[in-house]
């Protein structure tokens, strides 16, 4: 039996927010995670971008806030300045008319406005990357003595980016009584490691499982290439596709680049986003992924983490990554509200082994198109071909 927003003890305010933006029945890590981070509990939640898990901290988090009270309550640190945004776009939706402020906070743009909202006291809700949070710190205009709620979101991408440090030094400013949420779409060692570092044994544990957030949604193909047909077999799978809106993964910023101007040279309608572009370029060419002034966007994996455009209609992997996790991060790109998505793959055969790992996980849910590898004596589970 669904349960309503309604069930989950919310205040008037919000549940007339809720429904206002159109949001009628919670997800399952909302429905999860709510009522445990209500009661105060320390949690560790496991979900990726598009089940819906910055409302399942951002809801209570906004419940708990005193409004009267200016000063930052509530820190959220992200791995990237587009999830920043993101989130702290999606908190100012729902407590609008409260009294609350959302504040962004993170590097690639001025620091002194940041620094002038902190002055200002709006900032109940100070979301941001933790080196722009550090150094907000280090110059004594970023206030944690009243910090009642801590979050890193997306946590495991924050340690792939070597955060660590920054993270743990914001960790030591904070005062001791908080409540702290880790969020997380794997839950490696690592995670679980930083977990007990920081809340002891006194935590819950909720999870959405990866394959079972995208695996069901959407139709996986693997096309076996070599480094010269490539590129050719994505140019002719894009115009085959031609009105679909598409994300391509790469894995450094040089193939972002070799692969814009090849594309673009071919009179594709294409964008592309990596760590080096300026903020105010990243944030144009969100802008015209999103108005479909482009339908094609070039992404590195930590350039895109985060991304919540719900349209996405193919994920393409232009290369494997290099992890099964990467894998299922790109895919979920697409396959949202209840949508069925295509994630298209190119593999050779070196990575074979890559391949494997991919089919165990997706529970042989992907079909191999020219490629012939016995994976009978390699992996538990075949791959379904049908």
């Amino acid at each position: 039996m669904s349960i309503s927003f309604k069930d989950l003890n919310l205040s008037k305010k919000m549940l007339s927010s809720l429904q206002n933006l159109g949001y009628e029945k919670p997800t399952e890590i909302q429905e999860k995670s709510i009522p445990l981070i209500m009661e105060n509990h320390n949690l560790l939640g496991q979900a990726q971008t598009g089940t819906g898990k910055t409302l399942a901290f951002g809801i209570p988090i906004v419940e708990k806030i005193n409004p009267k009270d200016k000063d930052p309550q509530a820190l959220i640190l992200t791995p990237t300045r587009e999830l920043a945004l993101q989130v702290s776009e999606e908190i100012k939706k729902i407590s609008r008319n409260r009294g609350i402020f959302t504040l962004a906070v993170y590097g690639g743009t001025s620091i002194d406005r940041q620094i002038n909202f902190l002055k200002n006291k709006k900032n109940q809700i100070v979301v941001g990357t933790p080196g722009r949070v550090k150094d907000l710190i280090d110059r004594g205009v970023l206030r944690l003595d009243k910090i009642k709620i801590f979050v890193l979101d997306e946590a495991d991408r924050m340690l792939d980016m070597g955060f660590i440090d920054d993270i743990r030094y914001i960790y030591s400013k904070l005062p001791e009584e908080k409540q702290i949420l880790l969020f997380s779409a794997t839950i490696p060692n690592s995670i679980m490691a930083l977990a007990k570092e920081f809340l002891k044994d006194n935590f819950k544990i909720v999870k959405v499982k990866p394959e079972e957030v995208v695996v069901d949604k959407i139709k996986q193909y693997l096309f076996k290439v070599n480094e010269f047909s490539r590129f050719s077999k994505l140019k002719e799978l894009l115009n085959k596709h031609s009105d679909k809106k598409a994300i391509i993964f790469t894995e450094t910023k040089k193939n972002v680049d070799e692969l814009y101007k090849l594309l673009k040279k071919n009179d594709f309608k294409v964008g592309a986003i990596h760590g080096d572009f300026s903020q105010r370029k990243r944030e144009q060419v969100l802008k015209d992924f999103k108005e479909n002034n482009i339908n094609i966007l070039i992404a590195t994996d930590v350039a895109s983490r985060g991304l919540d455009i719900k349209d996405v209609e193919i994920v393409y992997n232009y290369k494997l990554p290099n992890n099964v996790e990467s894998y299922i991060h790109r895919i979920g790109r697409t396959g949202r509200a209840g949508k069925e998505g295509i994630a298209i793959s190119f593999a050779t055969n070196s990575e074979k082994q890559t391949v494997i790992k991919i089919s165990k996980i997706t529970k042989g849910k992907i079909k191999l198109i020219d490629f012939n590898i016995n994976f009978s004596k390699n992996s538990k589970r075949k791959i379904n071909f049908s």
